[in-house]
């Protein structure tokens, strides 16, 4: 990490100027697979608090989340851990294509970029951002700059006065090929400025 912060730090003065300020950012890494991807789904469109709150219910009521637990899961069930009614069916989907050997994390570890995005983006729910941080999160890929977070999108307005994604992404190809480090950076930029961490 070191090489691709001074990497990072000598090219942008206002991710330098971050770092001065707030210190390193927090590398967050999460176990690759199905339950991993639950979280991400859960995590679309809400707070992160309010995801990792209902992932835990999920979580407490079924033991552990595995394929078998969420396909065998009432919409009830679910329903009562705060999951919404999309967010069910999507959930449900990956689980039975777990199930039927259609997907496997497992596989992942050898695959490309773009073979992952491939087989994921089939998925009912899963867009480019949840795989963008399954990416980062789960498989700690080095240039993933996740345009579609609200997060990313908003710092990278208020800091480079970007207005659109064409603008935001002249900045971000100038962060390769450290892109994922650099959006940990404006992550914690944005977490920090709002008194989250």
């Amino acid at each position: 990490m070191k090489i691709a912060l001074e990497y990072l730090t000598s090219k942008d003065k206002i991710l330098a100027e971050i770092i001065e300020n707030f210190g390193d950012p927090i590398i967050q890494k999460r176990e690759e697979g199905f339950a991993s991807m639950c979280h991400i789904i859960l995590e679309q469109q809400v707070s992160i608090a309010s995801a990792k709150a209902c992932y835990e219910k999920i979580s407490n009521h079924f033991g552990k989340v595995t394929p078998i637990s969420i396909n065998n899961a009432t919409e009830d069930e679910l329903r009562k851990c705060g999951v919404s009614r999309q967010k069910i069916i999507y959930l449900k989907h990956l689980a039975k294509k777990v199930i039927d050997n259609q997907i496997n994390f497992e596989s992942f570890a050898s695959k490309s970029e773009d073979e992952i995005r491939a087989e994921l983006i089939k998925l009912k729910g899963i867009g480019n951002w949840s795989i963008e941080v399954y990416l980062m999160f789960c498989l700690q890929t080095p240039d993933i700059i996740p345009l579609g977070d609200i997060a990313i999108k908003n710092t990278l307005k208020e800091l480079y006065n970007c207005k659109t994604k064409e603008e935001m992404e002249v900045i971000s190809n100038s962060w390769k090929p450290y892109r994922t480090l650099a959006s940990f950076i404006v992550w914690h930029y944005y977490l920090k400025k709002r008194n989250r961490i």
